[in-house]
């Protein structure tokens, strides 16, 4: 019963209701556990579910909109890889208004998605070396591309059997056996 009734308020947390204090949960989160800062945000992030919609809407609206403002100022790298990266990270930050951060931190260093997280992040950074620092069009937009791929195959990560159909797909596409 004691089980249930952790998983329950587990449950109660992601989804970010109250959760009453016990005594006994104090010193466990002090003892180090990896997510105690995790945990007490989402203690504190008390939403209800239409400010938890409103805010991923407006949250993926203006990745969105950011995303697409990129494509006008492509000429311009800086502001292009900016302005691409930012809409990606507000798009991706949006779920966590639906499912809570530290589910969505879990969920992302999940062992199925560890290494297209990994990418994903990895392509974010070299984006924006390539438009801050190195100035090239040319690398700008091949990073770019490296990010929108990896931020697809990152995606595809969380529908069941996605990334496999589509890596058949694309085999059975370029495979040059006759």
């Amino acid at each position: 019963m004691e089980k249930m009734h952790k998983a329950f308020e587990k449950v109660k947390l992601v989804v970010g209701m109250d959760v009453e204090e016990d005594e006994q949960r104090a010193p466990a989160m002090e003892e180090g556990n990896s997510f105690a800062f995790m945990d007490e945000f989402n203690r504190n992030c008390t939403l209800s579910t239409k400010q938890r919609l409103h805010g991923f809407v407006i949250c993926f609206v203006a990745g969105l909109t950011c995303t697409l403002l990129s494509m006008i100022v492509f000429l311009n790298p800086i502001k292009f890889g900016i302005t691409f990266t930012l809409g990606n990270l507000l798009s991706l930050g949006s779920t966590a208004f639906l499912i809570g951060p530290k589910r969505q931190l879990t969920m992302m260093l999940d062992p199925v998605r560890i290494y297209a997280t990994a990418i994903f992040l990895a392509s974010i950074i070299i984006a924006l070396l390539c438009a801050l620092y190195a100035h090239n069009k040319l690398l700008t937009l091949l990073a770019i591309i490296l990010e929108f791929g990896a931020l697809i195959w990152y995606s595809l990560s969380y529908i069941p059997f996605a990334r496999s159909m589509v890596s058949k797909i694309f085999y059975s596409c370029f495979d040059t056996d006759f």
